[in-house]
């Protein structure tokens, strides 16, 4: 039985770069998520597309320029609320069909994102 990486089954770098496109315009846009994302979107797309590269089983950019992800300690300054983690992985899913990512290697990459937008709740809902 051979594993597969989703990185590579997607179409690596290039799908990466569509997803992460069809992403940000939506979050940024968001009225739930767009009060946490006042830094220019060009650099958070950057990191972003370093991040899902490393977390779909591709080369190590995000570790190799600034150390290991761990993405919880990173976004504490921020509150993420349950309301804003829905609103994620909304925009994630909508970016999703945008590009045409579909079938199961698209589910089992929205439930990992979904798992990391869980653990990124840091704030109740008001």
């Amino acid at each position: 039985m051979s594993f597969e990486i989703p990185y590579e089954v997607i179409g690596g770098a290039e799908t990466i770069e569509k997803l992460v496109k069809a992403f940000y315009p939506k979050v940024y846009s968001h009225p739930d998520l767009k009060p946490l994302f006042k830094d220019d979107m060009k650099v958070i797309m950057r990191k972003q597309k370093m991040f899902l590269t490393q977390f779909l089983g591709g080369p190590t950019l995000y570790s190799d320029e600034f150390g290991p992800p761990a993405m919880r300690s990173r976004h504490l300054p921020f509150e993420i609320t349950p309301t804003r983690a829905k609103a994620w992985l909304t925009c994630m899913k909508e970016a999703m069909d945008d590009i045409g990512l579909e079938g199961s290697i698209r589910e089992q990459i929205y439930e990992r994102l979904t798992h990391v937008a869980t653990i990124m709740i840091n704030t109740p809902d008001q």
